[in-house]
Protein backbone atom coordinates (compact mmCIF):
# COMPACT_ATOMS: atom_id res chain seq x y z
CA UNK A 1 0.00 0.00 0.00
CA UNK A 2 1.25 3.34 -1.23
CA UNK A 3 1.93 5.77 1.94
CA UNK A 4 0.07 9.30 1.59
CA UNK A 5 2.22 11.11 3.88
CA UNK A 6 5.71 9.24 3.84
CA UNK A 7 7.64 12.36 6.23
CA UNK A 8 5.02 12.08 8.89
CA UNK A 9 4.81 8.31 9.74
CA UNK A 10 7.28 9.01 12.48
CA UNK A 11 6.40 12.01 13.99
CA UNK A 12 5.14 12.14 17.41
CA UNK A 13 0.85 11.04 17.65
CA UNK A 14 -1.31 14.78 17.91
CA UNK A 15 -4.74 13.78 19.18
CA UNK A 16 -7.29 15.47 17.22
CA UNK A 17 -9.39 18.24 19.19
CA UNK A 18 -13.33 17.66 19.32
CA UNK A 19 -14.99 20.25 16.77
CA UNK A 20 -17.21 22.77 18.16
CA UNK A 21 -21.24 23.54 17.00
CA UNK A 22 -19.92 25.93 14.62
CA UNK A 23 -17.37 23.76 12.60
CA UNK A 24 -20.08 21.68 10.68
CA UNK A 25 -20.14 21.68 6.97
CA UNK A 26 -22.73 21.68 4.55
CA UNK A 27 -24.31 18.43 3.14
CA UNK A 28 -25.61 18.68 0.01
CA UNK A 29 -26.05 15.57 -2.29
CA UNK A 30 -27.86 17.49 -5.21
CA UNK A 31 -28.16 16.67 -8.61
CA UNK A 32 -25.85 19.89 -9.37
CA UNK A 33 -23.03 18.04 -6.63
CA UNK A 34 -22.71 14.37 -9.23
CA UNK A 35 -22.93 16.93 -12.41
CA UNK A 36 -19.26 18.31 -10.87
CA UNK A 37 -17.97 14.97 -10.11
CA UNK A 38 -18.84 13.63 -13.45
CA UNK A 39 -17.15 16.05 -15.27
CA UNK A 40 -14.29 16.09 -13.00
CA UNK A 41 -13.95 12.34 -13.49
CA UNK A 42 -14.55 12.14 -17.13
CA UNK A 43 -11.93 14.79 -18.23
CA UNK A 44 -9.75 12.98 -15.85
CA UNK A 45 -8.65 16.27 -13.43
CA UNK A 46 -7.71 16.56 -10.37
CA UNK A 47 -9.31 19.03 -7.58
CA UNK A 48 -7.65 20.46 -4.25
CA UNK A 49 -11.24 20.03 -3.26
CA UNK A 50 -10.37 16.47 -2.66
CA UNK A 51 -7.03 16.48 -2.41
CA UNK A 52 -6.71 18.65 0.64
CA UNK A 53 -10.15 17.14 2.35
CA UNK A 54 -12.08 20.59 2.08
CA UNK A 55 -14.78 20.70 4.32
CA UNK A 56 -16.74 22.78 1.89
CA UNK A 57 -16.70 20.34 -1.10
CA UNK A 58 -19.93 19.39 -0.70
CA UNK A 59 -21.60 23.14 -0.96
CA UNK A 60 -19.34 24.05 -3.63
CA UNK A 61 -20.02 21.00 -6.03
CA UNK A 62 -23.23 21.57 -5.31
CA UNK A 63 -23.05 24.82 -7.04
CA UNK A 64 -20.77 23.51 -9.65
CA UNK A 65 -17.96 25.14 -8.41
CA UNK A 66 -14.37 22.90 -8.28
CA UNK A 67 -10.80 23.99 -7.63
CA UNK A 68 -9.08 22.59 -10.19
CA UNK A 69 -5.27 21.09 -9.05
CA UNK A 70 -2.84 20.99 -11.95
CA UNK A 71 0.41 19.37 -12.19
CA UNK A 72 -0.55 16.36 -10.59
CA UNK A 73 -1.77 14.99 -6.84
CA UNK A 74 1.51 14.50 -5.70
CA UNK A 75 3.71 17.78 -3.97
CA UNK A 76 7.33 18.40 -3.50
CA UNK A 77 6.87 19.99 -0.19
CA UNK A 78 6.14 18.27 3.21
CA UNK A 79 4.02 20.84 4.87
CA UNK A 80 3.19 19.64 8.31
CA UNK A 81 -0.58 21.22 8.00
CA UNK A 82 -1.77 20.25 4.58
CA UNK A 83 -3.60 16.62 3.30
CA UNK A 84 -2.64 16.56 -0.13
CA UNK A 85 -0.03 13.43 -0.93
CA UNK A 86 3.54 13.82 -1.08
CA UNK A 87 6.23 12.27 -2.63
CA UNK A 88 8.12 11.86 -6.15
CA UNK A 89 5.56 13.54 -8.81
CA UNK A 90 4.93 11.83 -12.44
CA UNK A 91 5.42 14.06 -15.59
CA UNK A 92 3.07 16.68 -16.19
CA UNK A 93 -0.01 15.73 -18.50
CA UNK A 94 -0.11 17.55 -22.20
CA UNK A 95 -3.30 17.79 -22.55
CA UNK A 96 -4.42 18.98 -19.19
CA UNK A 97 -4.81 22.62 -19.89
CA UNK A 98 -7.66 21.51 -22.78
CA UNK A 99 -9.16 19.22 -20.30
CA UNK A 100 -9.75 22.27 -18.05
CA UNK A 101 -10.89 24.54 -20.50
CA UNK A 102 -13.78 21.94 -21.15
CA UNK A 103 -14.27 21.21 -18.16
CA UNK A 104 -14.78 24.80 -17.52
CA UNK A 105 -17.14 25.43 -20.53
CA UNK A 106 -19.28 22.39 -19.20
CA UNK A 107 -19.63 23.55 -15.61
CA UNK A 108 -20.83 26.88 -17.03
CA UNK A 109 -18.23 28.87 -14.94
CA UNK A 110 -18.17 32.79 -14.48
CA UNK A 111 -14.91 32.09 -12.17
CA UNK A 112 -12.47 30.00 -11.58
CA UNK A 113 -9.75 29.01 -9.39
CA UNK A 114 -6.63 27.09 -10.75
CA UNK A 115 -3.82 25.80 -8.09
CA UNK A 116 -1.33 23.67 -7.99
CA UNK A 117 1.28 21.35 -5.66
CA UNK A 118 4.43 22.67 -5.48
CA UNK A 119 6.90 21.05 -8.04
CA UNK A 120 10.23 21.70 -6.82
CA UNK A 121 11.43 18.91 -9.56
CA UNK A 122 10.94 21.47 -12.05
CA UNK A 123 13.35 23.97 -13.63
CA UNK A 124 10.34 26.15 -13.50
CA UNK A 125 8.39 25.28 -11.21
CA UNK A 126 5.38 24.58 -13.58
CA UNK A 127 5.01 28.64 -13.97
CA UNK A 128 5.23 27.37 -18.24
CA UNK A 129 2.40 25.15 -17.30
CA UNK A 130 0.54 27.88 -15.74
CA UNK A 131 1.16 30.11 -18.52
CA UNK A 132 -0.82 27.42 -20.95
CA UNK A 133 -3.69 26.38 -18.70
CA UNK A 134 -5.04 30.40 -18.35
CA UNK A 135 -4.59 30.80 -22.46
CA UNK A 136 -5.64 27.91 -23.05
CA UNK A 137 -8.76 28.61 -20.58
CA UNK A 138 -9.07 32.07 -21.92
CA UNK A 139 -9.42 30.65 -25.64
CA UNK A 140 -12.72 28.52 -24.88
CA UNK A 141 -14.36 30.70 -22.04
CA UNK A 142 -13.51 34.59 -22.84
CA UNK A 143 -15.92 35.69 -19.88
CA UNK A 144 -14.73 33.43 -16.72
CA UNK A 145 -12.80 35.48 -14.79
CA UNK A 146 -9.56 33.73 -13.74
CA UNK A 147 -7.90 33.18 -10.21
CA UNK A 148 -5.15 31.25 -9.96
CA UNK A 149 -3.09 30.19 -6.08
CA UNK A 150 0.28 29.36 -7.08
CA UNK A 151 3.08 27.67 -5.35
CA UNK A 152 6.37 30.24 -4.14
CA UNK A 153 8.53 29.22 -7.19
CA UNK A 154 11.44 29.68 -4.24
CA UNK A 155 14.82 29.20 -5.94
CA UNK A 156 13.14 29.39 -9.50
CA UNK A 157 14.12 33.00 -10.28
CA UNK A 158 11.90 34.99 -12.36
CA UNK A 159 9.86 31.73 -13.31
CA UNK A 160 6.61 33.72 -11.45
CA UNK A 161 6.77 36.38 -13.86
CA UNK A 162 5.15 33.72 -16.96
CA UNK A 163 2.19 33.23 -14.88
CA UNK A 164 1.74 37.28 -14.61
CA UNK A 165 2.43 37.12 -18.14
CA UNK A 166 -1.11 34.69 -19.31
CA UNK A 167 -2.69 37.97 -17.41
CA UNK A 168 -5.11 35.97 -14.58
CA UNK A 169 -7.72 38.59 -13.17
CA UNK A 170 -6.58 37.12 -9.10
CA UNK A 171 -2.99 36.56 -8.73
CA UNK A 172 -3.14 34.25 -5.30
CA UNK A 173 -0.44 33.11 -2.93
CA UNK A 174 -1.37 32.20 0.77
CA UNK A 175 1.34 33.04 3.37
CA UNK A 176 -0.25 30.37 5.46
CA UNK A 177 1.07 31.32 9.01
CA UNK A 178 2.79 33.71 11.03
CA UNK A 179 6.85 33.80 10.73
CA UNK A 180 7.84 32.16 13.97
CA UNK A 181 5.38 29.39 12.90
CA UNK A 182 7.31 28.70 9.49
CA UNK A 183 9.46 25.92 10.44
CA UNK A 184 7.27 23.83 12.03
CA UNK A 185 4.52 24.17 9.78
CA UNK A 186 6.18 25.66 6.79
CA UNK A 187 9.09 24.05 6.61
CA UNK A 188 10.35 24.19 3.00
CA UNK A 189 9.13 27.60 2.31
CA UNK A 190 10.21 30.97 3.51
CA UNK A 191 7.60 33.84 4.91
CA UNK A 192 9.57 36.78 3.19
CA UNK A 193 10.37 35.19 -0.09
CA UNK A 194 6.44 34.66 0.29
CA UNK A 195 5.95 38.34 0.74
CA UNK A 196 8.27 39.19 -1.73
CA UNK A 197 6.26 37.12 -4.82
CA UNK A 198 2.83 39.07 -4.21
CA UNK A 199 4.98 42.20 -3.85
CA UNK A 200 6.39 41.53 -7.29
CA UNK A 201 3.08 40.41 -8.70
CA UNK A 202 1.24 43.65 -8.11
CA UNK A 203 4.60 45.69 -9.68
CA UNK A 204 5.06 43.80 -12.46
CA UNK A 205 1.66 43.39 -13.34
CA UNK A 206 -0.90 46.62 -12.08
CA UNK A 207 -3.81 45.48 -13.01
CA UNK A 208 -3.84 42.36 -11.20
CA UNK A 209 -5.44 41.60 -7.73
CA UNK A 210 -3.04 40.23 -5.50
CA UNK A 211 -4.14 37.67 -2.60
CA UNK A 212 -3.54 35.87 0.39
CA UNK A 213 -4.79 33.55 3.26
CA UNK A 214 -3.47 32.54 6.99
CA UNK A 215 -5.04 29.83 8.80
CA UNK A 216 -5.59 30.16 12.73
CA UNK A 217 -5.46 27.63 15.60
CA UNK A 218 -1.91 26.41 14.67
CA UNK A 219 -0.17 28.52 17.86
CA UNK A 220 -0.14 32.17 17.21
CA UNK A 221 -0.79 35.11 18.64
CA UNK A 222 -3.64 37.82 17.92
CA UNK A 223 -0.45 40.42 17.42
CA UNK A 224 1.18 37.79 15.32
CA UNK A 225 -2.05 37.49 13.13
CA UNK A 226 -2.42 41.90 13.00
CA UNK A 227 1.42 41.96 11.74
CA UNK A 228 1.08 39.50 9.03
CA UNK A 229 -1.85 41.47 8.07
CA UNK A 230 0.44 44.99 8.21
CA UNK A 231 2.95 42.82 6.06
CA UNK A 232 0.34 41.77 3.38
CA UNK A 233 -0.83 45.07 2.91
CA UNK A 234 2.84 46.59 2.81
CA UNK A 235 3.65 44.32 -0.04
CA UNK A 236 0.25 46.04 -1.51
CA UNK A 237 -2.53 42.53 -1.56
CA UNK A 238 -5.77 43.37 -2.22
CA UNK A 239 -7.42 40.47 -0.88
CA UNK A 240 -7.20 38.66 2.74
CA UNK A 241 -8.64 35.22 3.46
CA UNK A 242 -8.53 33.84 7.02
CA UNK A 243 -9.85 30.43 7.58
CA UNK A 244 -9.90 28.05 10.81
CA UNK A 245 -7.11 25.13 10.68
CA UNK A 246 -8.37 21.71 10.89
CA UNK A 247 -6.14 18.92 11.54
CA UNK A 248 -6.09 16.36 8.42
CA UNK A 249 -4.66 13.01 11.01
CA UNK A 250 -2.99 12.39 14.16
CA UNK A 251 0.65 12.41 12.32
CA UNK A 252 -0.45 16.58 11.23
CA UNK A 253 0.68 19.71 13.39
CA UNK A 254 -1.23 19.58 16.36
CA UNK A 255 -4.37 22.01 16.49
CA UNK A 256 -3.82 24.44 19.47
CA UNK A 257 -7.61 25.70 19.44
CA UNK A 258 -10.88 26.60 17.64
CA UNK A 259 -11.46 30.22 17.24
CA UNK A 260 -14.86 31.00 17.71
CA UNK A 261 -16.57 32.99 15.13
CA UNK A 262 -16.95 36.18 16.77
CA UNK A 263 -12.72 36.23 16.64
CA UNK A 264 -13.03 35.87 12.92
CA UNK A 265 -15.54 38.44 12.78
CA UNK A 266 -12.81 41.00 15.01
CA UNK A 267 -10.31 39.63 12.45
CA UNK A 268 -12.31 40.73 9.80
CA UNK A 269 -12.98 44.06 10.92
CA UNK A 270 -9.12 44.42 12.36
CA UNK A 271 -8.26 43.63 7.80
CA UNK A 272 -10.77 46.02 6.94
CA UNK A 273 -9.67 49.01 8.81
CA UNK A 274 -5.86 48.42 7.22
CA UNK A 275 -7.87 48.95 3.54
CA UNK A 276 -8.21 45.33 1.78
CA UNK A 277 -10.30 45.47 -0.59
CA UNK A 278 -11.75 41.95 0.00
CA UNK A 279 -11.31 40.47 3.43
CA UNK A 280 -13.70 36.70 4.02
CA UNK A 281 -12.68 35.63 7.68
CA UNK A 282 -14.97 32.94 9.00
CA UNK A 283 -13.91 29.70 10.38
CA UNK A 284 -14.45 27.39 6.83
CA UNK A 285 -13.13 30.05 4.77
CA UNK A 286 -10.58 28.56 2.05
CA UNK A 287 -8.48 30.67 -0.35
CA UNK A 288 -11.07 29.42 -2.87
CA UNK A 289 -14.48 29.56 -1.08
CA UNK A 290 -17.19 31.78 -2.43
CA UNK A 291 -13.93 33.65 -4.40
CA UNK A 292 -16.83 33.74 -7.09
CA UNK A 293 -18.99 35.76 -5.39
CA UNK A 294 -16.54 37.80 -3.65
CA UNK A 295 -14.90 38.56 -7.49
CA UNK A 296 -18.66 39.42 -8.55
CA UNK A 297 -19.57 41.77 -5.65
CA UNK A 298 -15.96 43.25 -6.08
CA UNK A 299 -16.66 44.41 -10.01
CA UNK A 300 -20.01 45.38 -8.81
CA UNK A 301 -18.77 48.02 -6.31
CA UNK A 302 -16.16 49.22 -8.93
CA UNK A 303 -18.93 49.90 -11.43
CA UNK A 304 -21.24 51.49 -8.91
CA UNK A 305 -18.09 53.71 -8.01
Amino acid sequence: MTIRHPEKVNRPINPIKKKPDWIRSKLVNSKEFFLTKKIVNNNNLVTVCQEANCPNISECWSKRHATFMIMGDTCTRACAFCDVKTGKPGKLDPFEAVKIADAIQKLNLNHVVITSVDRDDLDDGGSNHFYDVITQIRKLNPNTSIEVLTPDFLRKGDAYKKVLEANPDVFNHNIETVPRLYLKVRPGSRYFSSLELLKNAKLINKNVFTKSGLMVGLGETKNEIVQVMDDLKAADVDFLTVGQYLQPSVRHHPLDRYYHPSEFKELETIAKSKGFLLVSSTPLTRSSYHADEDFAQLQKNRLNN
